[in-house]
């Protein structure tokens, strides 16, 4: 019996929402100053309780947007408040958003899929009976539990972030998707053990997008070091699978913004 199982297990935690936002500084400015410190302390306040819930603010360098907002949320309902209760915020008036991201953090089992797919067919199971599944869930139930630290992740308390889409090639010539079980888990395995030896410099939250946006992940490096983002980086565009079957959308790189620090951000 075939145990190859083409489509690797995965789960599913936070959904993730980041909102990049271009700052008005020219209607700000014409506001008198005791409203631009009322809108400000309103906003710092809305922010400080949003970092409890597993929001962050970050200023973005360069020309794509000025602010950041990154959110963590247990369900796609409480993602929309965090979202609209920024809406409400009298700040909002001079936020224009330039883009935005969609996705759920996501941890790929390409190792324990065929691991649980062997013992199965070890059974004597066939694939997609009752039985079959029944194990299939319990081996997702137990990764849950062990997983659950990165699967409902806080947002990490580093200066710096750097946030970037990507999917892999499906074209005439290149195909992730119609690579072997066996090959895409070996390339994933080897891209992994890149990603260990930056374990103390750097952490990563992966986060799937397929159905929800445009690209089909999206990646969160959070760093006290900028230049780890590319060494890091830099070091995988030689591994095979980003080598071969990686593409890359816009990068935005910032700062933490804590809410107290809002009031000179927006000086």
């Amino acid at each position: 019996m075939s145990v190859d199982p083409i489509v690797p297990l995965t789960l599913e935690g936070s959904y993730a929402l980041h909102q990049m936002m271009r700052f008005r500084g020219t209607a700000w400015k014409a506001l008198a100053p005791e409203q631009r410190q009322q809108i400000t302390e309103e906003a710092a306040g809305s922010l400080r309780g949003m970092e409890a819930q597993s929001s962050a603010a970050f200023a973005l360098l360069g020309h794509k947007g000025d602010l950041l907002l990154v959110h963590f949320r247990r369900t796609i309902d409480e993602l929309y408040q965090a979202e609209r209760a920024l809406a409400r915020l009298r700040l909002s008036e001079f936020l224009e958003p330039t883009s935005s991201y969609l996705s759920v953090v996501e941890l790929g089992l390409y190792e324990s899929t065929g691991k649980v797919h062997k013992a199965l067919a070890d059974q004597g199971l066939a694939p997609d009976t009752d039985a079959w599944k029944q194990g299939i869930e319990e081996e997702l139930a137990r990764q849950r539990t062990a997983m659950a630290p990165r699967l409902w992740p806080e947002v990490p308390p580093h200066r710096y972030i750097c946030f970037y889409p990507m999917d892999r090639k499906r074209g005439e010539a290149k195909n992730w998707y119609q690579v072997s079980f066996a090959e895409r888990q070996r390339m994933m395995h080897e891209h992994g053990m890149i990603g260990r030896k930056y374990a103390g410099e750097v952490k990563q939250i992966i986060s799937g997008s397929i159905g929800l946006d445009d690209w089909e992940w999206g990646v969160d490096l959070f760093s006290d070091d900028p230049l780890t983002f590319k060494r890091l980086i830099y070091e995988m565009r030689f591994d095979e699978v980003s080598a071969v079957y990686a593409l890359f959308g816009t990068f935005y790189v910032g700062i933490r913004l804590r809410p107290e620090g809002l009031s000179e951000f927006l000086g």
